[in-house]
């Protein structure tokens, strides 16, 4: 059997599409399955609906092959016989399909979709549909478009420009801008998320970009980056697609370039704001003696790759004043004190043995660095170490004994020591340990032996200030004439323009080590024989975890604001912004 299938489609503007398409086969079936040689696409149909053959006097059978039936010229039935020369029809689901016949024994279907209104349920049902008492779709779709304008433009627009007073960054005030929240791009960040309910505190005017002074109104303590004219003198010219980039942001009232919003971007989702990129610092620095030949600091574009080497803040010899040198440069800063780290580190020696006894050695048997040098509690510099917290378990300062009471000389204060002294009376004290042997340490010998009997010096002399004596032990003697010493230093920051975070490298902010890294592994304590060795990491020590920031071989790809603070901060003992922030968040987790 011969067959031409025509499908009948409309457009919606009532034009129609005719596709044509001949198969030659014994059956033809439909069903709503592709595979049928008609396919219907109507869940009305089943897979496999009907079945049409052909006999020898060219009269067509329709039969159906499920549960439903299908009609034929109006009429239910389950199977028909359609005399092609006379026409017929057969009704499918939503589907029509008329029989003729074609050219010599051929037969043409034509099969058209049936219109939704079509027949008599149009009538019937229009009074019952909402469809006959609504607008007409246009006018829905326009008078959408006008309530959103109104709710959420108009209205926004004229409670800003008409509110009574200007808003404040308080984030403990509501914003009086109605419907503002709908033209939000995204969360604040954790900082900031305060100002959530308040738009116009930063947003100061409708449709105008974020001002450097809207942001100073809370950060008005922020120092500049370097003098606004040498900054400016320091910046590269723009040039090519970058300058036309910035021509239309400033057509647009962006500010700019080094305007705060070019660092900071908010709506970036809640969190963390999320560290200036490295590039933001390189595209100054990189080259920036060609534009300031007068500057004292060096290029830098990538940690990794091109980064000066540190300069530290060090006294480089006694009496010498205090500079900024190259790590290159310099390998002693004198600090006015004499202790051998090597000695007191050591495992076999004297001084472990003694920890061992005070129980003061650490896990390990032997005296460890957290054991006199202590975080501060932002876990970025130490405490100053004291000689009472520190050195007197073993460099007792004992001089007399009165009862129960033992009496110390006064420590940094050499005209109280001599007052001391002079108010010792001169009556003769008992031994610590009677004349009879003791054993073990207490006895005269021992470590703890002590016998305060009449004091023979009534005052601190010049030899007490010489080698291995009371004072010189630990400390040099001063210039003068008079009985003095030279100033101890215990510096709390070597880098005066870079900032280093100790908790994140493993010491918590109580000095214990963590399973981070040791003491040792950038500070060369252990080998050390003299306190006047600056043991400072240098920049390739760094380098072995912190590479550039888009070196993702390295174990801490860094950028630039990692170390560096691009506002100065108020004093050089003060901690940048970053620096400062997390110091709070520590102490409130403690």
């Amino acid at each position: 059997m011969d067959i031409l299938i025509r499908s009948i489609q409309l457009t919606a503007t009532g034009r129609e599409i005719v596709r044509e398409r001949e198969v030659s086969t014994d059956t033809v079936s439909v069903g709503r399955s592709t595979e049928n040689a008609i396919p219907l696409p109507d869940l009305a149909v089943e897979q496999w609906h009907l079945t049409i053959t052909q006999d020898a006097t060219g009269t067509l059978h329709a039969k159906a092959v499920g549960t439903l039936g299908f009609t034929h010229d109006g009429v239910n039935t389950m199977s028909a016989a359609i005399d092609p020369s006379r026409g017929g029809e057969l009704g499918v689901g939503s589907f029509r399909l008329e029989f003729g016949a074609g050219e010599g024994d051929g037969v043409v279907v034509t099969i058209r979709r049936k219109a939704a209104d079509e027949g008599e349920a149009r009538d019937q049902l229009a009074g019952f549909g909402v469809a006959s008492v609504l607008p007409s779709r246009r006018l829905v779709a326009w008078g959408t478009l006008l309530a959103i304008l109104i709710a959420f433009l108009a209205v926004p627009v004229i409670t800003h420009v008409t509110r009574d007073r200007v808003a404040e960054p308080d984030i403990d005030s509501e914003g009086v801008v109605v419907m503002d929240a709908s033209w939000s791009t995204g969360a604040l960040s954790s900082v900031h998320h305060g100002l959530e309910d308040n738009c116009e505190a930063c947003h100061v005017e409708p449709f105008v970009a974020v001002r450097d002074e809207t942001c100073q109104t809370c950060h008005n303590q922020l120092g500049d980056h370097a003098d606004l004219d040498r900054q400016r003198r320091g910046m590269p010219e723009f040039s090519g697609g970058e300058a036309f980039l910035w021509s239309v942001a400033h057509a647009f009232g962006k500010p700019g370039p080094a305007a705060c919003t070019d660092c900071h971007t908010e709506h970036e989702g809640a969190g963390e704001m999320e560290p200036t990129s490295q590039q933001f610092c390189s595209d100054c620095h990189a080259t920036l003696d060609v534009r300031l030949t007068d500057t004292a600091l060096g290029n830098a574009a990538d940690f990794g790759t091109d980064h000066p080497q540190f300069q530290t803040l060090v006294h480089p010899a006694r009496g010498a004043e205090e500079i900024r040198l190259s790590l290159d440069n310099v390998t002693e800063d004198f600090n006015g004190v004499k202790f051998p780290h090597d000695m007191h580190l050591s495992d076999t020696n004297g001084v472990a043995r003694m920890a061992m006894r005070l129980r003061m050695a650490g896990e390990s048997g032997t005296l460890e660095c957290d054991d006199c040098h202590q975080t501060t509690a932002d876990g970025v510099r130490f405490l100053p170490v004291e000689m009472e917290d520190s050195c007197e378990d073993c460099h007792s300062l004992v001089y007399d004994r009165v009862g129960s009471t033992f009496r110390s000389l006064s420590h940094g204060d050499i005209e109280q020591a001599q007052a001391d002294l002079m108010a010792n009376d001169r009556s003769p004290r008992s031994p610590v340990s009677s004349g009879r042997r003791r054993p073990g340490p207490f006895a005269p010998g021992g470590i703890y032996y002590g016998n305060f009997g009449r004091i023979l010096n009534t005052r601190l002399t010049r030899a007490d200030f010489a080698d291995e004596a009371l004072c010189g032990e630990c400390h040099y003697p001063g210039d003068g004439p008079e009985l003095s010493v030279v100033p101890v230093t215990q510096r709390d920051r070597y880098f005066m323009h870079g900032w280093f975070d100790h908790s994140a490298h493993g010491t918590n902010a109580m000095g214990a080590s963590t399973e981070a890294e040791a003491c040792a592994s950038c500070h060369e304590a252990d080998t050390s024989s003299s306190a006047n060795d600056l043991l400072m990491p240098d920049l390739a020590s760094c380098r072995d975890c912190h590479m550039g920031e888009d070196a993702v071989e390295a174990e801490v790809p860094s950028t630039c604001a990692m170390c560096h603070s691009y506002h100065p901060p108020a004093s050089a003992d003060s901690a940048p912004r970053r620096i400062a922030s997390l110091t709070r968040r520590r102490e409130d987790e403690q």
